[in-house]
């Protein structure tokens, strides 16, 4: 009885000479169901002791992975990507990691071809003033990879074009054109012509 409460003082006020001199905030460990709470509002750490406390595990609420809409998803039934650099190895390269990915995906690779290269040259002067006639020339080389895609939804073209463009190569470009379907406007659903006869048919002839 008291022997145990005198034992317990003790290591309380052992305990806080030890905060005091290390200057730090204790790590808590639970062990069973009794806590130690420790509190610095006054100069003097009070120690306090509980018992019985129930700690419930915690309750975490997840979003959902699919936003749903009424409106309707965008048809496209191209998709051209255009990607561009100097360097031919690293072209194919990215050539194979776009189809692959599209492969994936289900999505259906029309065709991918290799446009004309581009070459840009300079010819300058060897020397800084003299020698008019000793010159070197430097030429710039971009090559050109195209690959077509057909019948995409919104949804899958975004998240295909996002995934190759966060992976873009160093010293890559890319150029995209979408051709989108449309639904076809309500005033130029019926031809022209019919409208016109239609209305001629109801004036009286003069």
């Amino acid at each position: 009885g008291s022997r145990t409460n005198t034992v317990t003082k003790m290591a309380a006020a052992g305990l806080c000479r030890r905060l005091f001199q290390v200057n730090r905030i204790p790590v808590l460990h639970y062990a069973g169901h009794n806590m130690i709470t420790i509190h610095f509002c006054s100069k003097r750490p009070t120690l306090i002791l509980a018992a019985g406390i129930h700690l419930g595990s915690p309750h975490y609420t997840t979003a959902p992975l699919a936003a749903v809409t009424d409106e309707p998803d965008a048809l496209y039934k191209k998709i051209s990507v255009l990607v561009k650099g100097h360097d031919k190895t690293v072209l194919d390269s990215y050539e194979y990691f776009a189809t692959l990915a599209a492969k994936e995906l289900n999505i259906i690779v029309d065709k991918v071809y290799e446009p004309a290269r581009k070459i840009d040259r300079m010819t300058l002067l060897k020397s800084v003033h003299i020698f008019k006639k000793h010159r070197v020339q430097y030429e710039m080389r971009t090559y050109y990879k195209c690959i077509e895609i057909k019948h995409l939804t919104g949804s899958t073209a975004s998240v295909y074009l996002e995934y190759i463009q966060r992976n873009l190569a160093e010293g890559l470009a890319m150029e995209v054109t979408k051709t989108m379907l449309e639904k076809l406007p309500e005033h130029i659903k019926e031809p022209v012509w019919s409208m016109h006869s239609s209305t001629n048919e109801g004036k009286p002839d003069s």
